[in-house]
């Protein structure tokens, strides 16, 4: 009897131990098919992912929505479709979506309260997007930078400046501070300081001027606002006296996509026509000093 037990012990072993095998194996063999499924499912998804992004740019670009618009639903769109594609590899992992939801859900009030800015962003995205304050397109200055606003996504702003700086301004600072939209009107006034020196004829030098802004073809000769309402053309006045200067303030309006090169433009003409001029003097700083000898 003894001798028996003895026999049968180790066969009792050996099947428990083959069974745990086949029980290891079926598992691994089950994972790795969901692991695989999730990968096709991924592989798969990413590209219908692209495909249905490429049509509905397609789509928004075909339409008359603003660009603006455009930039944003993009963005929008594709952010929803990777969380369903995410969702979608892990259902075919095998993990029920359900109570992942409902898992995300709860720890998306504690990454909502984490991430509020980003969440001020999207709003303020929305706002700018109903309310337009500026378009893709618009010259802008805001947070202190300047440039062209180059797309308007879920959560920033970008606009690219003069020296081709790419700057990202997020939407929630965008829609609650200064923003000056140089764009908003089709035209734009233009200002210049001309410094005489004392002694000289300001009506004379007002007269040199006068031609100077006569003669540049792209200032407005009837500039109206967009009410209508009807401007002066062009100002000339002395508007300070200075330690060393009379300062003339000229100002004319011109259209806002030639605003810089006009401005460039009337600098040089100014310079040549005083310089040219006998009678009128481009002061310098002086300072005069006195000096007391003791006798």
């Amino acid at each position: 009897m003894h001798l028996i037990s003895l026999v049968e012990l180790p066969v009792v072993s050996v099947s428990r131990l083959d069974r745990l095998l086949d029980k290891l194996l079926d598992g691994s063999i089950m994972i790795g098919q969901r692991i695989l499924i999730a990968l096709v499912v991924f592989i798969i998804g990413r590209y219908v992912v692209k495909l249905l992004n490429r049509v509905f740019r397609h789509v928004l670009e075909r339409g008359t929505m603003d660009p603006g618009v455009q930039s944003f639903l993009r963005s929008l769109v594709n952010i929803v479709l990777l969380i369903l594609l995410i969702l979608s590899v892990v259902g075919a992992l095998g993990i029920n979506t359900t109570s992942l939801a409902a898992l995300l859900a709860s720890a998306g009030v504690a990454i909502g309260m984490a991430l509020s800015g980003n969440l001020q962003n999207v709003a303020g995205g929305i706002v700018i997007l109903l309310f337009k304050p500026y378009k893709v397109g618009d010259n802008i200055e805001a947070q202190g930078n300047e440039g062209t606003v180059k797309e308007i996504l879920l959560f920033h702003t970008i606009i690219q400046t003069v020296d081709l700086r790419t700057i990202y301004i997020p939407n929630g600072q965008m829609s609650t501070s200064v923003v000056i939209n140089q764009s908003k009107s089709d035209i734009r006034r233009a200002q210049w300081i001309v410094s005489i020196e004392y002694g000289n004829n300001i009506a004379h030098a007002k007269e040199v001027i006068q031609a100077c802004l006569d003669a540049e073809s792209r200032l407005i000769r009837v500039p109206t606002t967009d009410t209508g309402e009807r401007l002066e053309p062009f100002f000339i006045e002395v508007t300070n006296l200075n330690t060393s200067s009379v300062d003339l303030t000229v100002r004319a309006y011109v259209k806002s996509a030639d605003y810089w090169d006009v401005r460039f433009k009337m600098n040089e003409a100014l310079y040549a026509a005083l310089t040219a001029d006998p009678t009128l003097n481009i002061p310098f700083p002086t300072e005069t000093v006195h000096i007391v000898k003791d006798n």
